[in-house]
């Protein structure tokens, strides 16, 4: 792929889109050529860096006069992650993932455009986090009888939960022992809901502060317990994960890949 890679940030106001913004802005890798917001939003038509220069890059609702682009950074919402798909697919522009509380629907459309443009889609850009589920695939499957429980935290403002990467974690951890997420979560506990189901998946969520995100695995056999933690204290590490996915993903053959995929460059 010629650099530098054009790319687009979707969630261009956003915690995580600012982050991302801030460092391709400073990234000779990339050329920055539209942030894209939701349409109504108070900052459409102001100048992305704050300075009102003629030629200034500025915040644009949607994506009806979008440039020619390599690669779309999203870290929107659902809707906007939809829209961007849409754009993406009707363009041959790869798509670099990163909003999370996705419902089946969108989580399918994302699998099925791999049939025609570049993905990586990942809850969480961390490279700590990518290890962290290594870990915890090996510790499941060595330690298929012992309980796993997924403890989560994140600022009061954050709208899912479990989190993407609680969930990712424990998509993980189920395949590793030859199971489905979907058959052994256990997202709530409260009154007397009995003694604990032996291979059930347990989830906590904690919200408060400014927690950037925190996340443990803990699994727990007779006499002892085994604790995998994450803690981010930087939302830049994310921002640089979701960087260098669009390096890596521009001019990629179509199809789905991962972050471990990223990481064996």
């Amino acid at each position: 792929m010629t650099l530098p890679v054009r790319i687009a940030v979707n969630g261009a106001t956003g915690r995580m889109g600012r982050a991302v913004l801030d460092l391709a802005r400073a990234d000779a890798r990339f050329a920055l050529r539209a942030a894209v917001i939701a349409a109504g939003a108070e900052q459409v038509g102001a100048p992305v860096a704050g300075v009102d220069a003629p030629g200034a890059l500025r915040y644009a609702a949607g994506w009806g006069e979008a440039p020619g682009l390599d690669v779309v950074v999203d870290f929107s919402t659902p809707a906007g992650l939809a829209a961007a798909l849409d754009h993406c697919e009707a363009h041959g522009v790869a798509l670099v993932a990163g909003t999370t509380g996705l419902d089946a629907a969108l989580e399918r459309r994302l699998q099925q455009a791999g049939a025609r443009i570049a993905v990586v889609h990942a809850a969480n850009f961390s490279l700590g986090v990518a290890v962290l589920t290594r870990a915890l695939r090996e510790a499941a499957a060595a330690l298929p009888g012992w309980d796993l429980e997924i403890i989560e935290a994140h600022h009061n403002r954050k709208e899912d939960a479990p989190s993407g990467t609680a969930l990712a974690l424990g998509r993980a951890a189920a395949a590793a022992r030859g199971m489905t997420l979907e058959a052994e979560a256990v997202y709530a506990r409260e009154g007397r809901p009995g003694a604990r189901r032996t291979g059930s998946i347990g989830f906590a969520a904690v919200r408060g502060g400014d927690i950037v995100g925190e996340h443990t695995a803990l699994l727990a056999g007779a006499g002892e317990r085994l604790e995998l933690v994450h803690r981010a204290t930087d939302r830049a590490i994310f921002a640089r994960g979701a960087l260098a996915a669009a390096a890596w993903l521009a001019g990629r053959a179509v199809g789905v890949y991962t972050l471990d995929d990223v990481l064996a460059m």
